[in-house]
Protein backbone atom coordinates (compact mmCIF):
# COMPACT_ATOMS: atom_id res chain seq x y z
CA UNK A 1 0.00 0.00 0.00
CA UNK A 2 2.72 2.69 1.08
CA UNK A 3 3.66 5.48 -2.18
CA UNK A 4 6.75 5.81 -0.07
CA UNK A 5 7.98 2.75 -1.79
CA UNK A 6 8.28 4.34 -5.09
CA UNK A 7 9.50 7.84 -4.08
CA UNK A 8 12.32 9.09 -6.27
CA UNK A 9 13.77 11.71 -8.67
CA UNK A 10 9.98 12.73 -9.42
CA UNK A 11 9.47 13.72 -5.78
CA UNK A 12 13.17 14.97 -5.50
CA UNK A 13 12.42 17.61 -7.93
CA UNK A 14 9.32 18.98 -6.83
CA UNK A 15 10.74 19.39 -3.46
CA UNK A 16 14.01 21.31 -4.51
CA UNK A 17 11.80 23.53 -6.75
CA UNK A 18 10.20 24.66 -3.24
CA UNK A 19 13.36 25.20 -1.84
CA UNK A 20 14.95 26.78 -4.16
CA UNK A 21 12.17 29.31 -3.87
CA UNK A 22 12.62 29.30 0.46
CA UNK A 23 8.80 29.75 0.25
CA UNK A 24 7.14 26.75 2.67
CA UNK A 25 3.83 28.65 2.98
CA UNK A 26 1.03 27.94 0.65
CA UNK A 27 -0.27 31.24 0.85
CA UNK A 28 1.11 34.64 -0.02
CA UNK A 29 5.05 35.63 -1.70
CA UNK A 30 3.66 36.08 -5.01
CA UNK A 31 7.14 37.22 -5.98
CA UNK A 32 9.57 35.33 -4.08
CA UNK A 33 7.82 32.17 -5.26
CA UNK A 34 7.80 33.25 -9.01
CA UNK A 35 3.90 32.14 -9.01
CA UNK A 36 4.51 28.68 -7.75
CA UNK A 37 2.06 27.38 -5.84
CA UNK A 38 2.40 23.66 -5.26
CA UNK A 39 -0.68 23.10 -2.75
CA UNK A 40 -2.95 24.54 -4.79
CA UNK A 41 -1.39 22.70 -7.76
CA UNK A 42 -1.87 19.50 -6.14
CA UNK A 43 -5.58 20.72 -5.39
CA UNK A 44 -6.43 21.33 -8.88
CA UNK A 45 -5.09 18.35 -9.99
CA UNK A 46 -6.08 16.08 -7.50
CA UNK A 47 -10.00 17.24 -7.91
CA UNK A 48 -9.38 16.62 -12.00
CA UNK A 49 -8.82 12.85 -11.04
CA UNK A 50 -11.26 12.71 -9.17
CA UNK A 51 -13.93 14.10 -11.27
CA UNK A 52 -14.90 16.72 -8.83
CA UNK A 53 -15.22 20.44 -8.75
CA UNK A 54 -13.29 21.33 -5.78
CA UNK A 55 -10.73 19.77 -3.44
CA UNK A 56 -9.16 20.90 -0.47
CA UNK A 57 -5.44 19.87 0.69
CA UNK A 58 -4.76 19.94 4.63
CA UNK A 59 -2.75 18.44 7.23
CA UNK A 60 -3.86 15.12 7.83
CA UNK A 61 -6.71 12.94 7.01
CA UNK A 62 -7.75 13.22 10.38
CA UNK A 63 -7.76 17.12 9.68
CA UNK A 64 -9.79 16.49 6.43
CA UNK A 65 -12.80 14.70 8.91
CA UNK A 66 -12.83 17.54 11.30
CA UNK A 67 -13.29 20.59 8.74
CA UNK A 68 -16.23 18.75 7.12
CA UNK A 69 -17.89 17.96 10.37
CA UNK A 70 -17.08 21.46 11.10
CA UNK A 71 -18.40 22.56 7.77
CA UNK A 72 -21.82 20.81 7.71
CA UNK A 73 -22.29 22.19 11.45
CA UNK A 74 -22.13 19.08 13.28
CA UNK A 75 -22.58 20.29 16.96
CA UNK A 76 -23.04 18.80 20.36
CA UNK A 77 -25.40 16.78 20.79
CA UNK A 78 -25.73 15.68 17.23
CA UNK A 79 -25.48 11.78 16.20
CA UNK A 80 -22.96 11.01 13.38
CA UNK A 81 -23.36 7.53 12.34
CA UNK A 82 -20.07 5.17 11.65
CA UNK A 83 -18.89 1.91 11.52
CA UNK A 84 -16.98 -0.23 14.04
CA UNK A 85 -14.05 -1.50 11.86
CA UNK A 86 -12.48 1.82 11.10
CA UNK A 87 -9.51 3.87 12.26
CA UNK A 88 -9.75 5.48 15.46
CA UNK A 89 -9.59 9.03 13.58
CA UNK A 90 -13.25 8.60 11.97
CA UNK A 91 -14.79 8.31 15.43
CA UNK A 92 -12.23 10.32 17.10
CA UNK A 93 -13.13 13.82 14.96
CA UNK A 94 -16.84 13.16 15.53
CA UNK A 95 -15.81 13.41 19.66
CA UNK A 96 -14.07 16.41 18.79
CA UNK A 97 -16.69 18.28 17.07
CA UNK A 98 -19.06 17.50 20.18
CA UNK A 99 -21.29 14.89 18.26
CA UNK A 100 -21.93 11.19 19.25
CA UNK A 101 -20.59 8.47 17.35
CA UNK A 102 -22.99 6.00 16.97
CA UNK A 103 -21.56 2.74 15.53
CA UNK A 104 -23.08 0.42 12.94
CA UNK A 105 -22.21 -2.81 11.77
CA UNK A 106 -20.28 -4.01 8.87
CA UNK A 107 -21.55 -6.27 6.22
CA UNK A 108 -19.32 -8.79 3.17
CA UNK A 109 -17.81 -5.85 1.94
CA UNK A 110 -16.00 -5.17 5.54
CA UNK A 111 -17.39 -1.93 5.08
CA UNK A 112 -20.68 0.00 6.62
CA UNK A 113 -23.71 -2.21 6.24
CA UNK A 114 -27.14 -0.15 4.83
CA UNK A 115 -29.22 -2.65 6.83
CA UNK A 116 -27.35 -1.60 10.19
CA UNK A 117 -27.46 2.07 8.91
CA UNK A 118 -31.12 2.14 8.43
CA UNK A 119 -32.12 1.07 11.93
CA UNK A 120 -29.50 3.77 13.90
CA UNK A 121 -30.90 6.49 12.35
CA UNK A 122 -32.98 8.98 15.12
CA UNK A 123 -33.83 12.42 14.68
CA UNK A 124 -30.62 13.37 16.21
CA UNK A 125 -28.52 12.07 13.14
CA UNK A 126 -26.79 14.59 11.77
CA UNK A 127 -24.04 13.19 9.61
CA UNK A 128 -23.30 9.18 7.80
CA UNK A 129 -19.65 8.50 7.65
CA UNK A 130 -18.94 5.34 5.65
CA UNK A 131 -15.83 4.41 5.31
CA UNK A 132 -14.33 2.83 2.29
CA UNK A 133 -12.23 0.32 4.18
CA UNK A 134 -8.95 -1.44 3.29
CA UNK A 135 -8.99 -0.01 0.00
CA UNK A 136 -12.46 -1.19 -1.64
CA UNK A 137 -15.89 0.02 -1.98
CA UNK A 138 -18.95 0.37 0.24
CA UNK A 139 -21.95 0.00 -0.62
CA UNK A 140 -22.16 3.82 -0.82
CA UNK A 141 -25.00 3.77 -3.81
CA UNK A 142 -27.53 2.11 -0.89
CA UNK A 143 -25.67 4.21 1.70
CA UNK A 144 -26.42 7.47 -0.30
CA UNK A 145 -30.72 6.34 -1.19
CA UNK A 146 -30.85 6.13 2.58
CA UNK A 147 -29.34 9.38 3.52
CA UNK A 148 -31.41 11.33 0.74
CA UNK A 149 -34.83 9.68 1.96
CA UNK A 150 -33.46 11.04 5.46
CA UNK A 151 -31.97 14.35 4.16
CA UNK A 152 -28.61 13.05 6.21
CA UNK A 153 -25.19 14.36 4.50
CA UNK A 154 -22.97 11.89 3.70
CA UNK A 155 -18.74 12.40 4.58
CA UNK A 156 -17.06 9.47 2.60
CA UNK A 157 -13.70 8.19 4.99
CA UNK A 158 -11.98 7.78 1.95
CA UNK A 159 -8.26 7.45 3.76
CA UNK A 160 -7.62 3.69 2.83
CA UNK A 161 -8.93 3.87 -0.44
CA UNK A 162 -7.44 6.26 -2.71
CA UNK A 163 -7.77 5.48 -6.44
CA UNK A 164 -10.87 3.45 -5.51
CA UNK A 165 -13.81 3.73 -8.03
CA UNK A 166 -17.28 2.00 -7.98
CA UNK A 167 -18.68 1.61 -11.79
CA UNK A 168 -16.00 4.34 -13.38
CA UNK A 169 -16.55 6.78 -10.51
CA UNK A 170 -13.83 8.02 -7.99
CA UNK A 171 -14.55 7.04 -4.45
CA UNK A 172 -14.93 10.00 -2.06
CA UNK A 173 -17.04 11.53 -5.05
CA UNK A 174 -20.57 10.18 -3.99
CA UNK A 175 -21.94 12.54 -0.51
CA UNK A 176 -21.62 15.62 0.24
CA UNK A 177 -17.78 15.67 0.68
CA UNK A 178 -15.06 13.20 1.14
CA UNK A 179 -11.82 13.05 2.90
CA UNK A 180 -7.93 11.28 2.09
CA UNK A 181 -5.34 10.42 3.52
CA UNK A 182 -1.65 11.04 2.42
CA UNK A 183 -0.05 9.59 6.06
CA UNK A 184 3.62 7.34 5.73
CA UNK A 185 1.76 4.32 4.67
CA UNK A 186 -0.65 5.21 2.43
CA UNK A 187 -1.66 4.59 -0.87
CA UNK A 188 -0.21 8.14 -1.90
CA UNK A 189 1.91 9.96 0.37
CA UNK A 190 2.67 13.23 1.56
CA UNK A 191 4.29 11.78 4.81
CA UNK A 192 1.19 13.18 6.77
CA UNK A 193 -1.46 15.29 4.96
CA UNK A 194 -5.12 15.15 3.78
CA UNK A 195 -7.23 15.76 1.19
CA UNK A 196 -11.25 17.42 0.92
CA UNK A 197 -13.26 16.94 -2.01
CA UNK A 198 -16.79 17.69 -3.21
CA UNK A 199 -18.80 19.22 -5.90
CA UNK A 200 -20.77 21.89 -3.35
CA UNK A 201 -18.80 25.44 -3.93
CA UNK A 202 -20.63 26.78 -0.57
CA UNK A 203 -19.02 23.55 1.52
CA UNK A 204 -15.61 24.44 -0.22
CA UNK A 205 -15.91 28.01 0.48
CA UNK A 206 -16.35 27.06 4.46
CA UNK A 207 -14.07 24.61 4.43
CA UNK A 208 -11.34 26.90 2.81
CA UNK A 209 -11.55 29.44 5.27
CA UNK A 210 -12.13 27.26 8.38
CA UNK A 211 -8.95 25.32 7.50
CA UNK A 212 -7.01 28.65 8.00
CA UNK A 213 -8.39 30.38 10.88
CA UNK A 214 -11.35 31.30 8.97
CA UNK A 215 -9.73 33.72 6.61
CA UNK A 216 -12.06 34.34 3.93
CA UNK A 217 -9.19 34.81 1.15
CA UNK A 218 -10.43 37.79 -0.39
CA UNK A 219 -8.33 38.24 -3.41
CA UNK A 220 -8.70 41.75 -3.83
CA UNK A 221 -6.88 42.26 -0.09
CA UNK A 222 -3.34 41.51 1.22
CA UNK A 223 -2.72 38.43 3.28
CA UNK A 224 -3.99 39.31 7.32
CA UNK A 225 -6.15 42.38 5.87
CA UNK A 226 -8.76 39.39 4.67
CA UNK A 227 -12.39 39.40 7.02
CA UNK A 228 -14.02 36.27 8.85
CA UNK A 229 -17.05 34.94 8.70
CA UNK A 230 -17.00 32.69 11.61
CA UNK A 231 -14.14 30.69 13.55
CA UNK A 232 -11.82 28.57 12.05
CA UNK A 233 -8.32 26.59 12.94
CA UNK A 234 -4.92 25.96 11.19
CA UNK A 235 -5.66 22.50 9.08
CA UNK A 236 -3.03 24.05 6.31
CA UNK A 237 -0.95 22.16 4.31
CA UNK A 238 2.24 23.28 3.44
CA UNK A 239 4.40 23.28 0.07
CA UNK A 240 6.40 20.39 0.82
CA UNK A 241 3.94 18.37 1.07
CA UNK A 242 1.99 19.49 -2.00
CA UNK A 243 4.87 18.99 -3.90
CA UNK A 244 5.20 15.63 -2.56
CA UNK A 245 1.47 14.75 -3.50
CA UNK A 246 2.34 16.59 -7.15
CA UNK A 247 4.64 13.81 -7.97
CA UNK A 248 2.72 10.94 -5.98
CA UNK A 249 -0.48 11.48 -7.71
CA UNK A 250 1.04 11.54 -11.06
CA UNK A 251 2.70 7.95 -10.32
CA UNK A 252 -1.30 6.75 -8.73
CA UNK A 253 -2.58 4.65 -11.58
CA UNK A 254 0.19 3.47 -13.54
CA UNK A 255 2.98 2.87 -11.09
CA UNK A 256 1.08 2.30 -7.70
CA UNK A 257 -2.36 0.80 -8.32
CA UNK A 258 -1.01 -1.30 -11.37
CA UNK A 259 1.38 -3.09 -8.85
CA UNK A 260 -0.46 -3.31 -6.20
CA UNK A 261 -3.25 -5.07 -8.75
CA UNK A 262 -0.89 -7.50 -9.81
CA UNK A 263 0.64 -8.12 -6.79
CA UNK A 264 -3.04 -8.66 -5.16
CA UNK A 265 -4.13 -11.06 -8.06
CA UNK A 266 -1.22 -13.72 -7.41
CA UNK A 267 -1.86 -13.81 -4.01
CA UNK A 268 -5.41 -14.17 -4.44
CA UNK A 269 -4.93 -16.83 -7.29
CA UNK A 270 -3.02 -18.89 -4.28
CA UNK A 271 -5.59 -18.81 -2.00
CA UNK A 272 -8.24 -19.88 -4.45
CA UNK A 273 -7.06 -22.83 -4.52
CA UNK A 274 -8.02 -23.61 -1.45
CA UNK A 275 -11.58 -24.12 -1.09
CA UNK A 276 -12.49 -23.77 2.87
CA UNK A 277 -11.54 -20.23 1.83
CA UNK A 278 -13.51 -17.54 1.32
CA UNK A 279 -13.06 -13.84 -0.17
CA UNK A 280 -14.74 -10.29 1.41
CA UNK A 281 -17.06 -9.12 -1.27
CA UNK A 282 -16.12 -6.01 -3.85
CA UNK A 283 -18.89 -4.73 -5.65
CA UNK A 284 -16.45 -3.34 -8.63
CA UNK A 285 -13.22 -5.22 -8.91
CA UNK A 286 -12.67 -3.49 -11.71
CA UNK A 287 -12.34 -0.17 -9.11
CA UNK A 288 -10.60 -1.82 -6.33
CA UNK A 289 -7.22 -0.05 -4.86
CA UNK A 290 -5.91 -3.44 -4.36
CA UNK A 291 -4.04 -2.45 -1.46
CA UNK A 292 -5.71 -5.39 0.89
CA UNK A 293 -6.18 -9.11 0.36
CA UNK A 294 -9.21 -9.99 3.05
CA UNK A 295 -10.10 -13.68 3.03
CA UNK A 296 -12.01 -15.47 5.47
CA UNK A 297 -11.33 -18.77 7.41
CA UNK A 298 -14.48 -21.20 8.44
CA UNK A 299 -14.12 -20.62 11.86
CA UNK A 300 -12.35 -17.88 14.20
CA UNK A 301 -10.19 -21.18 15.48
CA UNK A 302 -9.31 -22.21 12.12
CA UNK A 303 -8.46 -18.40 11.49
CA UNK A 304 -6.14 -18.23 14.43
CA UNK A 305 -4.53 -21.65 13.66
CA UNK A 306 -4.21 -20.82 10.05
CA UNK A 307 -2.57 -17.23 11.11
CA UNK A 308 0.12 -18.95 13.63
CA UNK A 309 1.32 -21.10 11.04
CA UNK A 310 2.04 -17.88 8.59
CA UNK A 311 3.17 -15.91 10.87
CA UNK A 312 5.51 -19.30 12.13
CA UNK A 313 6.93 -19.37 8.09
CA UNK A 314 7.52 -15.24 8.58
CA UNK A 315 4.51 -14.30 7.02
CA UNK A 316 1.93 -13.24 8.91
CA UNK A 317 -1.63 -11.64 8.15
CA UNK A 318 -3.42 -9.13 9.67
CA UNK A 319 -5.89 -10.18 12.39
CA UNK A 320 -8.42 -7.46 12.52
CA UNK A 321 -10.40 -8.98 15.52
CA UNK A 322 -7.60 -8.44 17.93
CA UNK A 323 -6.40 -4.65 16.01
CA UNK A 324 -6.12 -2.01 18.67
CA UNK A 325 -6.18 0.81 16.06
CA UNK A 326 -9.09 -0.10 13.57
CA UNK A 327 -11.75 -2.70 15.90
CA UNK A 328 -14.63 -1.25 17.90
CA UNK A 329 -13.80 -3.39 21.03
CA UNK A 330 -10.09 -2.70 21.28
CA UNK A 331 -10.69 1.26 21.74
CA UNK A 332 -10.29 0.99 25.63
CA UNK A 333 -10.16 4.54 25.72
CA UNK A 334 -13.38 5.16 24.01
CA UNK A 335 -15.14 2.32 25.64
CA UNK A 336 -13.78 3.54 29.32
CA UNK A 337 -14.83 6.92 28.28
CA UNK A 338 -11.08 8.52 28.94
CA UNK A 339 -10.51 11.62 28.33
CA UNK A 340 -7.69 14.85 29.57
CA UNK A 341 -10.59 17.37 30.02
CA UNK A 342 -11.04 18.28 33.58
CA UNK A 343 -15.13 17.63 33.22
CA UNK A 344 -14.87 13.99 31.50
CA UNK A 345 -15.96 15.97 28.19
CA UNK A 346 -16.72 14.21 25.45
CA UNK A 347 -17.99 11.41 27.28
CA UNK A 348 -19.76 13.58 30.14
CA UNK A 349 -21.34 16.34 30.36
CA UNK A 350 -20.01 19.58 32.86
CA UNK A 351 -22.21 18.34 35.67
CA UNK A 352 -20.85 14.56 35.28
CA UNK A 353 -23.66 13.15 33.14
CA UNK A 354 -22.83 10.81 31.00
CA UNK A 355 -23.48 11.71 27.35
CA UNK A 356 -21.76 8.33 25.51
CA UNK A 357 -21.16 5.06 26.86
CA UNK A 358 -20.45 2.41 24.88
CA UNK A 359 -19.84 -1.43 25.32
CA UNK A 360 -17.79 -4.02 23.61
CA UNK A 361 -20.47 -6.36 22.73
CA UNK A 362 -22.58 -4.06 20.66
CA UNK A 363 -21.64 -4.89 17.00
CA UNK A 364 -22.09 -8.43 17.07
CA UNK A 365 -22.33 -9.09 12.97
CA UNK A 366 -18.56 -7.47 12.71
CA UNK A 367 -17.61 -9.02 15.51
CA UNK A 368 -18.26 -12.23 13.65
CA UNK A 369 -16.94 -11.19 10.40
CA UNK A 370 -13.64 -9.94 11.48
CA UNK A 371 -13.16 -12.89 13.75
CA UNK A 372 -12.74 -15.25 10.90
CA UNK A 373 -11.05 -12.82 8.74
CA UNK A 374 -7.39 -12.00 7.56
CA UNK A 375 -5.69 -9.82 5.49
CA UNK A 376 -2.90 -9.54 3.99
CA UNK A 377 -1.57 -6.17 3.08
CA UNK A 378 -0.49 -5.54 -0.94
CA UNK A 379 2.68 -3.49 -1.46
CA UNK A 380 3.97 -2.15 -4.31
CA UNK A 381 7.94 -4.03 -4.23
CA UNK A 382 6.70 -7.37 -3.27
CA UNK A 383 8.14 -9.45 -5.78
CA UNK A 384 10.75 -11.42 -3.23
CA UNK A 385 7.33 -11.30 -0.81
CA UNK A 386 5.71 -12.84 -2.69
CA UNK A 387 7.27 -16.35 -2.72
CA UNK A 388 7.10 -17.05 0.51
CA UNK A 389 3.26 -15.90 1.58
CA UNK A 390 2.29 -17.84 -0.85
CA UNK A 391 4.25 -20.33 0.66
CA UNK A 392 3.13 -20.20 4.04
CA UNK A 393 -0.15 -19.75 2.24
CA UNK A 394 0.07 -23.78 1.16
CA UNK A 395 2.01 -24.27 4.28
CA UNK A 396 -1.03 -23.27 6.58
CA UNK A 397 -3.46 -24.93 4.76
CA UNK A 398 -1.59 -28.34 4.72
CA UNK A 399 -1.61 -27.82 8.31
CA UNK A 400 -4.78 -26.70 9.35
CA UNK A 401 -7.52 -27.59 6.28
Amino acid sequence: MPGFEIIGKEEEKEILDVLSRKMLFRYEFDKQREGIYKVEQFEKEFAAYCGTKHALAVSSGSAALRVALAVLGISPGDEVITQGFTFVATWEAILDAGAIPVFAEIDDTFCLDPDSLASRITPRTKAIIPVHMCGSQARINEIMDIAGKNCIPVIEDTAQSCGGKLDGKALGSFGSMGIFSFDSVKTMTTGEGGMIITNDTDLYIKASEYHDHGHDHNPNVGRGLEKRSFIGFNYRMMELQGALGLAQLRKLDDIILARQKENKMRLKEALSRINQITFRHIPDPDGDSATFLIFSLPTPEKAVAFNKVMSDEGAGAVYWYNNYWHYYTEWEHLLEGKSLSRTGHPFKTPSGEVRCKYSNDALPKTAELLSRALTIQVTINMDEQIPKIIGAIEKAAEVIL
